[in-house]
């Protein structure tokens, strides 16, 4: 297991497709690349804006769902308004299937089991924005699965696969942190937070998996890419 890497300029990081027809296309978002750009920030780097380069005939809304910035991995990205409805509506109905990798700060403790759920309801915290809080009176349900890979004791790190079953802002972020114990390696919101002079470490949080059904021709297509934190440091 590698330790965290410091981050390049992400104008130097390509967007990846790994599928691409009339309809749809599925792409690797490197980290720190956004989403999609906010709305005082319209010009900003973007899978939005990357994806209306790469497909000019692409129309309506292109994202059908996000990735945090400073999370790398699988999306789907809709190119034209009925695929665009179409996915959202299997995102909202939970038939996306989705994984994660991600490397923890700390070793598990092996007297844990090594699977489980985490179900620990949350909430953004305006006042601290984006921060999210574990909150079980006011929180919104929030559940991930879980399951270590592996424990590196020489870097005192945790292998850690997750699926998350509902789809929070920082769910998987807050449930390391929180729900295990041991933040992402690289968290600067619910890990340790770096110096204001030193570079930005990598989020080491990848979606890793990715599978939902064609909206034009009903086939399940499934898609893997491979997170790049078992690098060596050397």
């Amino acid at each position: 297991m590698a330790s965290p890497a410091f981050l390049p300029p992400i104008v130097d990081v390509p967007l990846i497709v790994l599928h691409a027809d009339q309809h749809l296309a599925v792409v690797v978002k490197p980290r720190e690349l956004l989403s999609c750009p906010g709305t005082s920030t319209p010009g900003w780097d973007s899978v939005t804006l990357r994806v209306a380069n790469l497909f000019p005939f692409a129309r309506g809304p292109l994202l059908a769902h996000r990735l945090d910035a400073p999370t790398s991995g699988l999306m789907v990205v809709a190119l034209t308004p009925e695929t665009h409805r179409a996915l959202s509506l299997q995102f909202a109905n939970r038939t996306v299937s989705k994984a994660y990798e991600a490397l923890l700060v700390g070793v598990l403790d092996e007297s844990l089991s090594n699977e489980g759920i985490i179900d620990l309801p949350m909430r953004s915290e305006w006042r601290l924005r984006p921060r999210q809080v574990l909150d079980r009176e006011r929180g919104k349900p929030a559940q991930t699965r879980w399951r270590v890979m592996a424990r590196d004791v020489t870097r005192s790190q945790t292998r850690i696969h997750f699926e998350p079953i509902t789809g929070r802002t920082h769910q998987l972020r807050l449930h390391a942190a929180e729900g295990l114990g041991l933040p992402i390696v690289g968290d600067r919101i619910y890990g340790v937070a770096p110096l204001l002079d030193a570079p930005l470490p990598a989020l080491c949080l990848h979606a890793k998996a990715l599978a939902f059904t064609h909206p034009l021709t009903g086939e399940r297509l499934a898609f893997e890419s491979a997170p790049d934190f078992w690098r060596s440091a050397d």
